[in-house]
């Protein structure tokens, strides 16, 4: 499994440690371990696993130049757990309502001892951030319109929200908020990933 996660990074600008590695292959044992009592993703294949779920993820670590981010509706902690292990250097709450995906992603990090993920059970509306965040990260919601009015407490002033979409939609984009805005749309490569995903900036207008 190691070699293949190599040869998929090498097919991008990803620079990636030894440790790191190691972490990510982790993190794809343990879900593949977990999933089979939990429940915790459709993907049941640990190489697919690799694809759909880690370079889905990481290939998202380039654009992030802020140092707080929150990942909500983190699920079994996708992007927050990948991203958290690229970037040993941010910090990284990974925010769910259901207690089995919370007590998955604390035995993850307990196990491969990653330091910079807290993990919060909550529902999103219901979570006081203190100081806000640099970006609002989600791969999983329904719609950038709902992703927004959800988190809008969350971001801190000037901070972003990202987006992890498959094809971009400029008629959800249409029905975004008076208040926010699309910044930008990048196009993702996924090594060996069927179908398009885009990562979309939105910021609150001044």
């Amino acid at each position: 499994m190691k070699q293949r996660l190599i040869q998929l990074i090498a097919q991008t600008d990803l620079q990636v440690t030894e440790q790191q590695l190691d972490q990510l292959i982790g993190y794809v044992q343990l879900l593949h371990k977990w999933n089979k009592a939990y429940n915790l993703t459709s993907v049941r294949d640990p190489n697919e696993m690799l694809v759909k779920h880690i370079m889905d993820s990481i290939v998202v670590s380039q654009y992030l130049d802020g140092e707080r981010y929150i990942d909500v509706g983190t699920g079994p902690g996708l992007p927050g757990i990948p991203l958290a292990i690229m970037c040993p250097n941010k910090s990284f709450t990974l925010l769910d309502s259901l207690g089995k995906r919370i007590r998955f992603i604390r035995q993850v990090i307990h196990e491969l001892k990653i330091t910079n993920v807290t993990a919060v059970q909550s529902r999103v509306e219901e979570f006081d951030p203190g100081e806000g965040f640099d970006a609002v990260l989600s791969r999983a919601f329904a719609s950038m319109s709902d992703m927004v009015n959800w988190c809008h407490h969350l971001p801190k002033q000037g901070g972003q929200f990202f987006a992890l979409k498959g094809q971009y939609n400029q008629d959800e984009a249409a029905e975004l908020p008076e208040w926010c805005t699309v910044v930008e749309v990048k196009s993702l490569q996924v090594p060996d990933l069927e179908g398009e995903r885009h990562l979309v900036v939105l910021t609150a207008k001044d």
